[in-house]
């Protein structure tokens, strides 16, 4: 099964990359029919999270995508699946 994988670690500190990061990786998945994206926000404060999460259920971009799942054993990371 083929994955793509988004670390944010590296550009949360500057916000208006994160949601162009999120829109780039997700269009690809769709493109590609890539069936599962992993995002890695951090544990941190859970801000970046909350953000991420936020951003997955905008209505535009819901519709993209089959469901989401937060990894049970690691709080920061997310897993996005996509039903092609």
């Amino acid at each position: 099964m083929a994955k793509l994988k988004l670390d944010l670690h590296d550009i949360c500190k500057k916000g208006y990359l994160i949601e162009s990061e999120l829109n780039r990786i997700i269009f690809e998945a769709v493109e590609k029919r890539i069936a599962l994206v992993e995002i890695i926000p951090g544990k941190g404060s859970g801000q970046l999270k909350k953000t991420v999460l936020r951003f997955l259920n905008r209505p535009d971009i819901k519709k993209l995508y089959h469901r989401i799942e937060k990894d049970r054993d690691n709080f920061g990371r997310i897993f996005v699946h996509f039903r092609h």
